[in-house]
């Protein structure tokens, strides 16, 4: 047996070992599917953004992900963004939205802490304090730069993963690291194949999302073979698959010189 077909086969038990954890786990939210479908489902706050009154003060990022709606919630995420500066009370959010006309990049188009149609986000990152205000400037010059304003495909992208991805490679203070089953977090145009990966910490190659690899002190290894990404985490050692995302240590993170302030 060559070593291609050996390659192959511990890809295809990785795929059938993440699809039956995420379909064990089901992240998507019982009441997505009930009464009135997605038009009634919860998009209420999930309360685990800090209070921007209480911490008016403060200046703060936060980057989440919950599950996709639907079907499409067992296999990518949807993440979005939301910072305030120092004297603020609200936060402004930015997420790239794929209905509607025009620009596909959305300001407080819901809850900064909102549930993504049912689904419960997770924190990615966390910054407080110290250096936050230079990054939001940067956030929002990175947002302004995002070059797929009026483009959005689902699969393989440019879609909301591959804004976010954007934001990571130009605010690599940020230090964010998509999960796996970002999918689109790895679309690149054929005429820029290769650059930063989407932590901006390490490289990557990819052709169009569908096939590529990416090396970074915040995403380890990771192959991409048509959208569907296996990998090793170095940083938080975990495993990097598609549809669960991550098998392995907790990979939040959050910003150590402010962690004690957290609620």
């Amino acid at each position: 047996m060559n070593h291609l077909s050996i390659s192959l086969r511990i890809l295809a038990v990785l795929l059938l070992l993440s699809v039956g954890l995420s379909l064990a786990n089901d992240p998507r939210p019982t009441v997505a599917g009930g009464q009135g479908g997605w038009r009634g489902a919860p998009r209420h706050s999930a309360g685990i953004a800090p209070d921007p009154a209480r911490f008016a003060d403060t200046a703060i990022v936060q980057v989440y992900a919950a599950a996709t709606y639907g079907w499409r919630g067992y296999f990518a995420v949807h993440p979005w963004i939301i910072y305030k500066r120092a004297g603020e009370t609200a936060y402004t959010r930015y997420d790239v939205i794929g209905w509607g006309r025009g620009n596909v990049v959305r300001r407080n188009h819901a809850l900064p802490d909102g549930l993504w149609f049912g689904a419960m986000p997770r924190v990615l990152v966390e910054h407080r304090g110290e250096g936050v205000e230079a990054m939001i400037g940067q956030i929002e010059a990175a947002v302004a730069s995002y070059p797929y304003a009026d483009t959005y495909r689902s699969y393989p992208g440019p879609n909301s993963n591959t804004f976010l991805a954007h934001i990571g490679r130009e605010v690599p203070s940020l230090r964010l690291d998509l999960p796996a089953n970002a999918i689109g977090k790895d679309y690149r145009p054929l005429e820029r194949p290769v650059g930063l990966s989407p932590s901006g910490s390490g490289l990557q190659v990819s052709l169009l999302g569908l096939l590529g690899l990416s090396l970074g002190v915040e995403e380890g290894i990771e192959l991409n073979v048509l959208g569907l990404n296996f990998g090793l985490d170095l940083n938080r050692p975990g495993l990097r698959l598609p549809a669960i995302g991550r098998l392995g240590f907790d990979d939040a993170l959050v910003s150590e010189r402010n962690a004690a302030s957290v609620p």
